[in-house]
């Protein structure tokens, strides 16, 4: 296992650096190479590198990623990007003939209105949530690629599908992240200025679940050395929170006293996305990370970048 060469695509992104630090901590040989000199967008460009360079195995996680605004304001940003760098990554690793490879995708890839917990099998079977529906197109796209190298070429590709995600590296910008760095980072901004109240968007009663990003590193991982299924596989935290509870759980981290606001004229997405992750789950991995300390231990990393000298953000394509 020492010896293994694994081409981490997005190693600046949060999933990205979180599975690097994890091969790395395990005495792996993880190989980077940043958008300045492959754009994963390039077929050419990635071609070329993945012929020169081979790894042993590569774990994708790479991709264009927003929050509901930035998926709804930008629907040809998010569906070519994404799949201009999946064909790419995906045809190219066959190519240079690399055998192994571990697609990241997403619970947005899943029915609107799925029945609860979501299984595997509820891959198109229904309408997808408007509001990121060219994110999940794209990323289901890369599950077909996986499964059709595998099945006409023989190649061991596989897909795991994450649930929401937080954790160190996330994308603490407004206008373009996730809600749970978005309500770290309002949250924070009310405290500093002393407002009374923070404004969250939509009602507060959609149900999400949410996994710290290690967690999912040791579930990729843990996929990467275990799993060789045709199926994409969920791994996810297996419970699940409304928007308000999510809210009042950064309040609380954040330490911020005033009052919550709920903006009903704002979108309130899917009303409720619990993965089933039972599969994962019987093959021996499993979460560790409470949201509580989860929640508390991203505030801690947020307020360490914020001090930093470069506080740019940092996307999930590398």
């Amino acid at each position: 296992m020492a010896a293994r060469r694994v081409w981490i695509a997005g190693h600046k992104g949060m999933v990205g650096s979180a599975i690097t630090r994890l091969l790395e901590g395990r005495g792996e040989t993880v190989m980077k190479v940043d958008r300045s000199v492959v754009d994963l967008r390039n077929q050419i460009a990635v071609e070329v590198w993945l012929k020169q360079n081979r790894p042993d195995a590569i774990v994708f996680a790479a991709a264009k990623v927003g929050g509901i605004y930035a998926n709804d304001t930008y629907p040809a940003d998010f569906i070519y990007d994404n799949l201009a760098i999946e064909t790419n990554i995906i045809h190219s690793a066959h190519v240079a003939g690399v055998d192994r490879l571990v697609f990241l995708g997403s619970s947005c890839i899943y029915p609107k209105f799925a029945p609860q917990p979501i299984t595997e099998d509820a891959l198109l079977t229904g309408p997808l949530e408007p509001t990121n529906e060219w994110y999940a197109v794209a990323k289901i796209a890369g599950i077909k690629l996986c499964q059709a190298y595998r099945k006409q070429y023989g190649r061991r590709y596989i897909s795991v599908m994450p649930c929401n995600l937080y954790g160190p590296n996330d994308n603490f910008d407004l206008q373009t992240s996730h809600v749970l760095p978005a309500l770290i980072r309002k949250f924070h901004e009310a405290k500093q200025a002393g407002k009374p109240e923070v404004v969250v968007w939509g009602t507060g009663t959609p149900l999400r679940e949410f996994l710290h990003v290690d967690d999912l590193a040791r579930g990729v991982v843990f996929c990467l050395d275990n799993y060789d299924g045709y199926e994409h596989i969920n791994c996810g935290a297996g419970s699940e929170v409304t928007i308000r509870e999510l809210a009042e759980t950064v309040q609380r981290a954040v330490g911020f006293s005033g009052r919550l606001v709920f903006d009903t004229t704002k979108p309130d997405g899917t009303p409720r996305k619990l993965m089933d992750s039972s599969r994962l789950r019987e093959l021996g991995w499993a979460p560790t990370i409470p949201l509580e300390k989860g929640v508390a231990d991203a505030y801690q990393w947020f307020l360490k970048r914020e001090k930093a000298p470069d506080r740019s953000v940092v996307e999930a394509v590398g």
